[in-house]
């Protein structure tokens, strides 16, 4: 087994936030309606298991041939050889690439699940169904399960998911005499005010770069921007009222220099999390990690909360980031590679050790329920249970929530048409406009029909 290269593991949920255009892709209609679909028999699974196989999977994660390790034990004529060719837009163009030459192509890939419509655009992954991901929905957090199925098959299986709250500095806002976490976007608003006047700080920065927190942000104020019938037709609505009230609501914050318009991951964005610039963040829930990692001297000051409501008394969150494992279709060995991605995923000792070794946040409901994982007393946010926190946001996330089959074109379109303004402090509501023209011109261009 070839063991993953190793890159910085909170950097790992970071990939596919840029992207890039598919194009010459036309529809292709290649998945049917969902209807029976037959079980591999048990006679047909035993002997594919028990049969000398070599299976390349393709991920960015650290360190994941332990898991891999389990499913070698558990299945030891199975031999899975663990390959990081990039992450974010280099291992989807390596993907890609391979899919269009017909040469080289893994069996399993990891994959955002922003990402898995465009695959099945063209009709690149194995619908899960009849190696029984039906038989195990139940195990995942809903909303988690609707991202890798649709009414005509399973396409991946969840491995990590990003739901949001408020990860923030108590001790810059206990100097501005704000003893909580904002309860609503009101109450954020004037903590804002109070933290810049008598701090200096910004209570949070809203990037120019960073589509999926603006779209995750959207998610939680039930704005529905994007939809995809898996074969010809799209709906766009970025450009909604909702969402032009959202992002109206950062526009206000961003023109009093309330919040700020930093580009985010890179050095300057670090040294203002390690220093006093912003008194906090509204992430997801691999940042915990992400902050330990990143600025260990601020250990102690952090206070993790839901994210503030749009009206008092709801408890609604979104989703920013996370991932699937999905098998190609071109797999000569399909029913160890379903095995593969269904194993990791599922096994409890895997999946624990993905939480607790990988420290990535889970989609399984074994770790999320387990004591031992929601437990756990971070020193980091002052002995806080941060994980029980996520784990109940994580029943919060809107399930009803879809992504176009050219979410790369969609993110570069915002970072020009939506990204510039947010730094240049202009008015986002025109800049939805034009990034709904932009989204609906591509859309029309590559053959779709925009509802």
């Amino acid at each position: 087994m070839k063991k993953a290269s190793t890159t910085a593991a909170a950097m790992a949920v970071l990939a596919g936030i840029t992207g890039f255009m598919i194009t010459g892709c036309a529809p292709a209609g290649s998945t049917t309606p969902a209807k029976d679909v037959a079980p591999v028999a048990q006679e047909e699974f035993d002997k594919a298991m028990d049969t000398p196989t070599k299976l390349t999977f393709w991920t960015w994660l650290p360190d994941v041939d332990k898991e891999v390790a389990l499913f070698e034990k558990k299945y030891p004529q199975i031999d899975v050889n663990v390959e990081n060719v990039g992450q974010g837009l280099e291992h989807y163009q390596k993907v890609r690439t391979a899919l269009k030459s017909g040469d080289g192509a893994p069996d399993v890939i990891q994959v955002e699940y922003q990402y898995i419509p465009s695959f099945n655009l063209t009709g690149s992954l194995l619908d899960l169904r009849s190696h029984g991901a039906d038989d195990i929905k139940d195990d995942y957090v809903g909303w988690a399960w609707n991202q890798v199925s649709d009414d005509k098959g399973v396409w991946a299986i969840p491995q990590d998911v990003g739901p949001m709250g408020n990860l923030y500095r108590k001790d810059i806002l206990d100097k501005a005499g704000i003893t909580k976490a904002p309860a609503t976007y009101q109450e954020y608003a004037d903590a804002a005010k109070a933290v810049k006047e008598k701090t200096g700080s910004h209570i949070s920065n809203l990037p120019t770069n960073d589509p999926a927190q603006v779209i995750g942000l959207l998610w939680q104020a039930g704005v529905k921007p994007f939809g995809y019938d898996g074969d010809k037709t799209v709906s766009i609505d970025v450009n909604s009222a909702k969402s032009k009230e959202v992002l109206g609501y950062w526009q206000d914050l961003i023109q009093k220099d309330l919040v700020s318009v930093d580009a985010d991951f890179n050095d300057q964005y670090y040294q203002g999390l390690a220093s006093d610039k912003y008194a906090g963040w509204l992430t997801a829930a691999w940042a915990p990690i992400f902050l330990q990692g990143t600025v260990a001297d601020t250990a102690g000051k952090w206070s993790a909360a839901p994210l503030p409501q749009w009206e008092a008394g709801q408890n609604v969150s979104g989703n920013w980031g996370g991932s699937s494992d999905a098998v190609l279709k071109t797999t000569k060995n399909p029913i160890a590679a379903a095995e593969l991605a269904k194993f990791i995923n599922h096994d409890e000792e895997s999946t624990a050790m993905f939480a607790n070794k990988q420290f990535l946040f889970p989609a399984a409901k074994s770790v999320l329920e387990d004591p031992a994982f929601t437990n756990k007393k971070v020193d980091f946010f002052g002995g806080q249970e941060v994980n029980k926190l996520f784990a109940g946001i994580a029943d919060t996330v809107d399930t009803d929530f879809q992504w176009l089959p050219f979410t790369e074109f969609a993110y570069s379109s915002f970072n020009e048409k939506v990204g510039a303004v947010i730094g240049a402090k202009g008015d986002l509501g025109p800049a939805l406009d034009a990034w709904q023209a932009d989204l609906e011109g591509y859309a029309k261009d590559q053959g779709f029909i925009v509802k």
